[in-house]
């Protein structure tokens, strides 16, 4: 009896210090940040709405809701603010700024920084001056065999399934857009083939820290991971508290860590057996082997912890956007047929009817295609969420309007390309509107792949692929929708994450009777 009641009281007690201290702090508001108004009437005094914003999984589009009321700046959290005027990109993302990444990237990095959560600005030059060799375009060229053999394995596959001499497969492109972008990243980073477009599965080895493996699904294990970081990091100082209670305590969640304990091991795998290929002496043309040397030959000396930090973040960030963006491309072409037929008639007059795997040099620099791709990262950017920065200690102008150092500012990818004054209807897809100078000129607005020093330095290989693999489609496909009108589902975690997208392949009349007797 006792027990319970001191329980009770201890619970009671906690709760009331909890509200008191954040209450107390939003009136003695040491920032000035009590001005802007909140995302709910809580929001300036706890993260818990943006914790259950994120749960339900698309606060990015809570946040274009409420910035399309007329509110420029709004208060997420005690101490984080969304921004709504893509001229905030500028201040808050661009080359000149002195905002530096925000605590939640070291809150969630593992036991070694990779490039993309590194909050240190020397660290992350030293990082970047390491890997911008390996991720250089000249290199990304020279490996467009690795793209290109990953392309005509998923055409096979498509043959196999296209609905000719009595098929008639529903095909989701959005699972196989995703075998091709980790098969490709794969083989590109680390010389390994992983063989998911083969074999249809995405079944690979994790390797927990005693060095025992297992097997598991590579996609369920990296998206859960994914999940739980988009919900817990929004916590701050309580997220390691939140993470260990919310294994025991939500079923959901506790599923979730599961998974998320065999996505932690698959980088280690990885880098294990591509270093052993290292020591062994093998000379491999990959990311791999010019990350761990400069351009004249020496070793840099990585730990196995850091090299395996880039393998995660490479094999993360390197296939998930890529795939989200294919299948994104693919859905509002078909569902705004004209902008499908004007592509199409560039790509033809672009290819060889003996084209099967689109050269990369022959579509690389088509304006439609380039267009098309851009277009649909706007309307739909695979990184949709606001990448948090913090203010430098002695404050920023953001807006021409001074925020206090130390407070988290960012701004939604999605929230950013729908602002209508820079793309006017800002809902439709319409690639004219890269063409031209016009289309130059929106380039600074462009969040798919952020901004400034801290952007994505992959881009060039999501590019290469992205282009490579929707010109070979194209050119080989008749392509539909297995059901008219469908429209993709979409989940946010740290990416705005399509559901399946099943469509019917058809083999062009135009191919050659040699080309389909090979097929």
């Amino acid at each position: 009896m006792y027990g319970l009641v001191f329980g009770a009281a201890a619970t009671l007690l906690a709760l009331t210090w909890f509200v008191g201290y954040h209450v107390y702090d939003y009136f003695k508001d040491p920032k000035g940040l009590r001005r802007f108004p909140g995302m709910d009437i809580f929001a300036p005094f706890t993260s818990i709405s943006m914790i259950l914003v994120a749960y339900r999984g698309f606060r990015s589009n809570r946040l274009l809701e409420l910035h399309s009321q007329g509110q420029p700046v709004i208060r997420t959290g005690p101490n984080v603010l969304s921004y709504g005027d893509p001229r905030a990109i500028k201040d808050i993302y661009g080359h000149n700024t002195k905002c530096v990444k925000d605590e939640q990237y070291a809150m969630t990095a593992g036991t070694h920084f990779h490039l993309a959560d590194v909050v240190d600005k020397h660290e992350h030059q030293r990082k970047r001056k390491v890997l911008s060799s390996a991720y250089a375009l000249k290199n990304l060229e020279e490996w467009e065999f690795k793209v290109a053999d990953k392309a005509q394995r998923m055409l096979d596959q498509f043959d196999k399934r296209c609905c000719d001499h009595g098929h008639d497969e529903v095909v989701d492109y959005r699972k196989w857009a995703n075998f091709f972008s980790l098969d490709a990243i794969a083989d590109i980073g680390l010389s390994k083939r992983l063989g998911f477009v083969d074999n249809g599965d995405d079944r690979c080895l994790s390797m927990k820290s005693d060095g025992t493996t297992s097997y598991c699904q590579y996609r369920e294990c990296l998206y859960a991971n994914s999940r739980l970081m988009s919900v817990l990091a929004n916590t701050y100082a309580f997220f390691p508290h939140l993470c260990r209670a919310s294994r025991y305590i939500f079923p959901e969640f506790a599923r979730l860590w599961k998974l998320s304990d065999s996505w932690e091991g698959i980088p280690p795998a990885l880098t294990h057996e591509r270093l052993q290929r290292y020591r062994a002496g093998e000379k491999l043309d990959d990311f791999f082997q010019a990350m761990m040397h400069d351009k004249n030959g020496g070793a840099h000396n990585l730990e196995f912890g850091e090299i395996a930090a880039e393998v995660s973040i490479m094999m993360n960030a390197g296939s998930t956007t890529t795939a989200i963006a294919m299948t994104n491309v693919l859905y509002l072409l078909l569902a705004n047929p004209a902008c499908m037929a004007r592509l199409r008639e560039e790509i033809e007059e672009s290819l060889d009817e003996d084209d099967v795997v689109a050269p990369y040099e022959k579509v690389k620099y088509l304006p439609y295609l380039r267009a098309c791709l851009d277009e649909s990262m706007r309307v739909w950017p695979p990184t949709s969420h606001p990448l948090l920065r913090a203010t430098p200690p002695e404050g920023a102008n953001i807006l021409g309007e001074y925020i206090p150092g130390g407070t988290a500012v960012g701004m939604s990818a999605l929230v950013a390309h729908r602002n209508a004054d820079i793309f006017p209807e800002p809902d439709k897809y319409i690639p004219d509107r890269w063409l031209g100078d016009g289309g130059k000129e929106l380039g600074s607005y462009f969040l798919a792949f952020s901004a400034g020093a801290r952007g994505c330095i992959g881009r060039n290989i999501s590019y290469l692929e992205q282009t490579v693999m929707l010109a070979s489609i194209l050119h080989r496909f008749d392509v539909e929708l297995a059901t008219p009108g469908f429209e993709p589902k979409r989940l946010e975690s740290n990416n705005l994450h399509p559901s399946e997208l099943p469509v019917r392949f058809r083999r062009k009349q135009n191919l050659s009777e040699k080309d389909l007797i090979a097929a």
